[in-house]
C-alpha cells in the first residue's frame, strides 16, 4: 500500500548504511523504470522527457566556423521525480562520445528521431539529485520547419553561426529536456577564433583566453524554458546601457546591419519602461537584442535577449512585441502549445498598447477598422488548441482584437489589473488559457465563459454582445 511505502524505503536506507551498501545501490530494488520519453503535450509528444526535472544546464562548446565543427561538454543537473533506471534527452544528430552520472561511466543509446537513451549503472530513486556529463561532437544542423523554415543551429551567410526556433531549438546543439514545462538556469562557456565575438543568454562574464581562442561566459540566471536558448558568432558591433535599476542592456549588430535598426534598439530602456507600466517589474535578469543580417523567417523572444531578423527587425513595434514576451512567453511560459496565445496575443496587444501610449492612435477605431475588413476564414481563425503546425496564425491577428474586447467586456481597471498581476503570480512558472480566463473571472468578478467560447474556444464571428462590449458599440 502506498500509505506504506516511506516506512519501506527508509528501512531500506538504514539497512544499507548498516551494510556499508550505498542508497543509490539499495535503489536498485526499489522498483526503478524508465522515464517517459516525451513531456505529454499532444503537439509534440516526443518533445521532452519524464522522471527527472533540470535545474542547470552548465554548457562547454567549442566552435570552429570554418569547418562548422561544435565540440561540447555539457553537465546536467537534475532531480529524480520517479526512480529511475534509465532516462532520456532530446539531443539530434550530433555524436555522443560519453555519458557519466554522478561520476560514473553509463550506457547510452539513440533511437527515434532526437532520443537519447541514458541508463546509469545504479538506479536513481525519487528525489535524488544526480548529475549527467555528456561529451559529444560533429556538425550541427537546423530542423526544417515546413512554415517556418530552419530552426536550431544555422550558419550565417558571413561565416558566423547563430540558434533560434519555436517550438524546439536546443537539441541541435545541446543535450536537453525539450520542454516548456522544465525550466532551468542556463550557463554557457563557447571557445571560438580571437576574431569572432558572441552573445548569448544572461549576463555577460569576463572573457578569457583558451587554445584556439577565446572562451565567451554568459550566465542566465532566470528558469529559462530551452527554446528561449541561444548563441550567436559574429563579428559584431555591440552597445552596452544600463536600465536605472541596474539590468544590464547588451545589444550586438551584426556587420550590414543599418543604423537604424540601431537607433531603434536604443530605444529599448525606454520600451521596457512602458511595458513595466503594462506589465508589472521586468522580470528577467538581463535585456538586450541580437541582430542578424540573416533572412530568417522570425524574430524570436529568445529570453533576455531577443533575436531578430533582417527582415524583421529595425522597427520599435518589432522590438516591443518581442520584449513583452519577456513577461507573456518567457517568464510566463505556456504549459501546452495549446496555449500559445497567451505568448503571442499578448506580445501583439503590446505593439497596440504602445501606438495608443506613445503615438496617440485611437484602438477603439482602429478595432472597429480591423472588424469591417474581417473575413469569415479571419473568424474561424484559433486562438486555441488551434493543432500542430498552425500556432503561429491568427494569433497575431485575431489575438489582439480577442484582448481588446476583452478589456472594454470588463473594463479598464479589471483588464490592467489583470496584464499587471498575471505575469506575477506565475513568474518563472508555466500557465494555460484555462487558468488566465479563472483568474480574469476572479478580477473581474465576472462569469466570462460566453466571452471566452466566443473568442478564445471557439470559432466564427462573436455574437455583437462580445463584438461591440462598453466603449466598442457602433454608433446607431
Amino acid at each position: 500500500m502506498r500509505g506504506q511505502k516511506p516506512v519501506v524505503v527508509a528501512a531500506a536506507v538504514v539497512a544499507s548504511l548498516c551494510l556499508g551498501t550505498s542508497v543509490a545501490a539499495a535503489g536498485d530494488g526499489w522498483g526503478a523504470t524508465p522515464g517517459s520519453d516525451g513531456a505529454g503535450d499532444s503537439y509534440y509528444p516526443q518533445d521532452g522527457n519524464g522522471g527527472y526535472n533540470v535545474a542547470d544546464y552548465n554548457l562547454k562548446v567549442t566552435y570552429d566556423p570554418p569547418s562548422h565543427q561544435l565540440t561540447g561538454n555539457q553537465a546536467i543537473t537534475a532531480r529524480a521525480t520517479q526512480s529511475l533506471s534509465s532516462f532520456d534527452l532530446d539531443f539530434k544528430g550530433l555524436t555522443v562520445d560519453s555519458v557519466k552520472v554522478d561520476g560514473r561511466a553509463a550506457k547510452f543509446a539513440r533511437t527515434g528521431d532526437h532520443e537519447l537513451v541514458v541508463t546509469p549503472s545504479r538506479a536513481l530513486w525519487r528525489g535524488q539529485n544526480f548529475k549527467v556529463e555528456i561529451a559529444y561532437h560533429g556538425v550541427p544542423a537546423p530542423i526544417n520547419d515546413p512554415a517556418l523554415g530552419n530552426n536550431g543551429w544555422q550558419f550565417a551567410q558571413a561565416g558566423g553561426a547563430f540558434v533560434a526556433g519555436e517550438p524546439r531549438s536546443a537539441t541541435t546543439w545541446y543535450p536537453v529536456n525539450d520542454t516548456p514545462l522544465d525550466k532551468a538556469t542556463f550557463h554557457l562557456a563557447i571557445t571560438v577564433p580571437d576574431e569572432w565575438g558572441v552573445i548569448a543568454n544572461g549576463r555577460e562574464k569576463p572573457s578569457f583566453k583558451a587554445p584556439g581562442g577565446t572562451t565567451h561566459v554568459w550566465a542566465e540566471e532566470t528558469p529559462i524554458v530551452p527554446y528561449m536558448t541561444t548563441v550567436a558568432i559574429d563579428k559584431w558591433t555591440f552597445d552596452r546601457q544600463t536600465r536605472k535599476d541596474g539590468t544590464p542592456v547588451v545589444s550586438a549588430f551584426a556587420p550590414g546591419v543599418p543604423d537604424s535598426t540601431k537607433q531603434a534598439e536604443g530605444r529599448l530602456p525606454e520600451i521596457l519602461d512602458f511595458l513595466e507600466s503594462k506589465f508589472g517589474k521586468y522580470p528577467i535578469d538581463a535585456a538586450g537584442g541580437i541582430f542578424l543580417n540573416e533572412q530568417i523567417g522570425f524574430s524570436l523572444e529568445t529570453m533576455s535577449r531577443p533575436i531578430y531578423s533582417a527582415g524583421w527587425a529595425g522597427t520599435v513595434p518589432t522590438i516591443v512585441h518581442e520584449n513583452a514576451h519577456q513577461w507573456y512567453g518567457d517568464s510566463v511560459a505556456v504549459e501546452r502549445w495549446k496555449d500559445v496565445c497567451l505568448n503571442e496575443c499578448f506580445a501583439s496587444y503590446a505593439t497596440w498598447l504602445w501606438d495608443e501610449g506613445k503615438e496617440g492612435v485611437d484602438l477603439d477605431k482602429q478595432y472597429a477598422d480591423d472588424v469591417k475588413k474581417a473575413t469569415t476564414t479571419f473568424w474561424n481563425g484559433k486562438l486555441y488548441d488551434m493543432g500542430q503546425g498552425n500556432e503561429f496564425t491568427y494569433v497575431y491577428s485575431k489575438g489582439p482584437m480577442m484582448l481588446h474586447a476583452l478589456r472594454n467586456y470588463v473594463g479598464e481597471q479589471a483588464f490592467s489589473r489583470v496584464l499587471k498581476t498575471w505575469p506575477s503570480l506565475h513568474r518563472d512558472g508555466n500557465a494555460s488559457m484555462r487558468q488566465f480566463q479563472r483568474y480574469t473571472e476572479t478580477v473581474s468578478h465576472q462569469n466570462l465563459q460566453g466571452f471566452f467560447d466566443a473568442w478564445v474556444y471557439g470559432t466564427g464571428k462573436p455574437a455583437d454582445q462580445y463584438l461591440y462590449p462598453g466603449g466598442l458599440k457602433p454608433a446607431a
